[in-house]
């Protein structure tokens, strides 16, 4: 890839995250439940949820006689039946959680009420449940327990769902979601909404739909630019509205949810008039180079736009005109541009960038009531392998935040090119290449293969620690940064990628204080196919010993199965096993542990006992060997 394209890729890139800055939004508290009205009693606050994976809610208990035990003789009690439950609350606060029973089963409305809005939480649901959550109490984002479903539709987790009319018309047969990235029952799984609220003229008639600009869950678009014609399936009124309450559906099964956060789109949008130009010739290093030299050339016209340029490099220009706030507030500024870059509002400075080479979008607030002011934007760049850019954002605070600049003065997308996706067809499909660990470049992992199962569940080995690093169900991997143009030697995974940990996970262990290593005493021996699966097993040497790993897939798809045999390993004195790591590890009721405050599991199938140790600030979960392989599940 080439210098000039790799450039290009990072700023959409870095624009892409930065769009998820959460930091103004709103907190819908859970320390009461006075954010929302009255409801039956089904709902509560605690402060912590354990959902036994194992157990279906409609999962009834087995009676004396059904679990084989002995009748009681007349007149003394039969011994208690203790059943296995699906949810286990434990009292505080900042959880909300669902209780349903068939006469207490109230629907759960918010004070709050919205018209567009930006939705962010966490949602967790036990094996079997389901509910839903409708924006504006009318438009329902379901809510299941979808785990491994292959082809999932309107009724399966962040599916829209259907209305039940039968009136021509007023049908609406909802919307399955694009893919399936819901996790196991039990997990903390997070969904991600912007909506538009349907649009009515001065008379009340409606003039555009309700839409789902964008559904995300767990990091997956699920949803994109989708009009809803109609309320669906259980409103809270069939009647379309400009402003409704959230509504969580609470008759259907347990649900539990956390760090619900909510932006309203409010829309107020600042104007740029009355906009001139100034620009200069030559290698400027600073704003001052060339703030007080006489310009090349003026002009004047109605955009902000740096198409007004004569040169590619070696420039410098200065806008201004004004900017009319029509609401007084804080408002978040964004400058995006190539080079260095100042944005000034009535003599303040908002924006200060100063280099030849810079180019990520700066942001920065500032108080302001309704008027007008004088805005300047500084810009110069001196370096030949990026293109012209600029850009001018704008939002008020809980608000849309407005382009205020020409399109083809910073294009989304100026150098498009076609998605190079490479997925296993029918058979085993291997890729050695570079793995950004959690999608960050500093945490880059350079000797890391692909494994991609036509089944649809795939993973990446660091060849370099013999770790099991990433996991994730869908499509495969998209190399498009390994093979367009030269390349930067890494491939993304496609679908909801489960990150584990980075280092090596076998080491001998001084002291229960120490910790594991980078890398350590380790030395790669490549892998072998089997010739039947296609599948690799992966050999290294620790300490001169030989360890081999495997990697399988699961029952049904919906894990990997682990297996790590060390030779003479029960005869090798502090030799362990890290399994996990995370920033909360807890024992389960079904045995398995939910690692990193419930991301994912990990359960135990032979080998050893597992524990929990804290070290470094975070906890893991290790094994000592009781025989020469151990055995355990990654389960997402």
């Amino acid at each position: 890839m080439s210098r000039f394209t790799l450039l290009l890729i990072n700023i959409i890139t870095a624009l892409a995250i930065q769009a998820q800055d959460y930091s103004g939004m709103k907190n819908l508290e859970l320390n009461d439940l006075s954010a929302f009205r009255t409801q039956a009693g089904n709902w509560r606050i605690v402060g912590e949820v354990l959902m036994d994976p194992s157990v279906d809610i409609h999962q009834k208990p087995a009676s004396v006689s059904e679990s084989g035990q002995k009748k009681a003789k007349k007149g003394t009690a039969l011994p208690e039946h203790s059943a296995p439950q699906a949810v286990l609350p434990t009292p505080g606060k900042g959880v909300l959680l669902n209780m349903n029973d068939d006469k207490i089963k109230s629907h759960l409305l918010s004070v709050m009420e919205h018209g567009d809005i930006e939705l962010d939480l966490e949602l967790m649901v036990p094996k079997g449940s389901n509910s839903g959550i409708y924006l504006q109490g009318r438009y329902e984002v379901q809510i299941l327990d979808s785990w491994g479903v292959k082809s999932p539709s309107f009724s399966d987790l962040g599916g829209i769902y259907r209305n039940w009319e039968n009136t021509p018309g007023q049908i609406y047969m909802g919307k399955a979601p694009l893919s399936n990235p819901a996790k196991a029952p039990g997990l903390w799984q997070r969904m991600h909404i912007v909506f538009q609220a349907p649009r009515f003229d001065g008379n009340g008639k409606k003039i555009s739909n309700a839409r789902f600009v964008s559904v995300e869950l767990n990091g997956v678009k699920i949803h994109d630019q989708l009009e809803v014609p109609l309320p669906t399936g259980g409103p809270v009124d069939k009647t379309e509205v400009s402003s409704g309450p959230l509504m969580i559906q609470g008759d259907h099964g347990p649900v539990a949810f956390r760090n619900i956060r909510y932006r309203i789109l409010r829309e107020v949008k600042p104007v740029l008039t009355g906009i001139s130009w100034k620009v200069f010739h030559g290698q400027f290093k600073t704003i001052s180079d060339f703030s007080s030299l006489t310009p090349a050339y003026t002009g004047a016209g109605e955009e902000l736009t740096c198409e007004v340029l004569d040169q590619e490099d070696t420039y410098a220009s200065i806008y201004s005109g004004k900017i009319k706030i029509p609401e007084s507030g804080t408002y978040t500024f964004g400058l995006a541009f190539t080079g260095g870059g100042r944005l000034t509002i009535d003599g303040k400075t908002v924006i200060d960038h100063q280099s030849v080479d810079h180019w990520p979008l700066d942001r920065g607030t500032l108080q302001l009531q309704k008027g007008d002011y004088n805005f300047e934007i500084y810009n110069y760049k001196d370096a030949g392998w990026m293109p012209p850019r600029l850009a001018f954002y704008a939002a008020i605070e809980n608000g849309k935040e407005y382009s205020l600049h020409a399109y083809n003065s910073y294009p989304p997308d100026p150098n498009p090119v076609s998605s190079i996706l490479i997925n296993p067809g029918s058979e085993v499909k291997l890729l050695r290449a570079f793995l950004d660990f959690s999608g960050d470049r500093a945490k880059r992992l350079t000797h890391t293969i692909g494994v991609g199962e036509p089944s649809g569940i795939h993973y990446a080995y660091d060849l370099q620690s013999g770790n099991l690093a990433c996991v994730w169900r869908g499509e495969f991997v998209d190399a498009t940064p390994m093979w367009h143009d030269r390349g930067d030697g890494s491939f993304r995974p496609l679908g909801s990628a489960l990150y584990t940990f980075r280092g090596q996970p076998l080491a001998v262990l001084e002291s229960g204080e120490a910790e594991f290593p980078t890398s350590e005493n380790y030395v790669g021996k490549g892998y072998d196919k089997d010739p039947m699966s296609g599948r690799p097993s992966f050999n290294y040497l620790y300490r001169g010993i030989p360890v081999n790993s495997k990697i399988i897939p699961g029952t049904d798809n919906k894990f990997f199965t682990h297996e790590v045999t060390v030779k003479s390993a029960s005869t090798v004195a502090g030799l362990k096993y890290k399994l996990a790591e995370g920033s909360v590890i807890q024992s389960m009721p079904d045995g398995s542990f939910a690692i990193d405050d419930k991301r994912y599991y990990v359960k135990v199938n032979s080998g050893g006992k597992a524990e929990i140790r804290k070290i470094a600030g975070k906890e893991e979960l290790i094994m000592s060997f009781e025989s020469d392989q151990i055995s355990y599940n990654i389960i997402w």
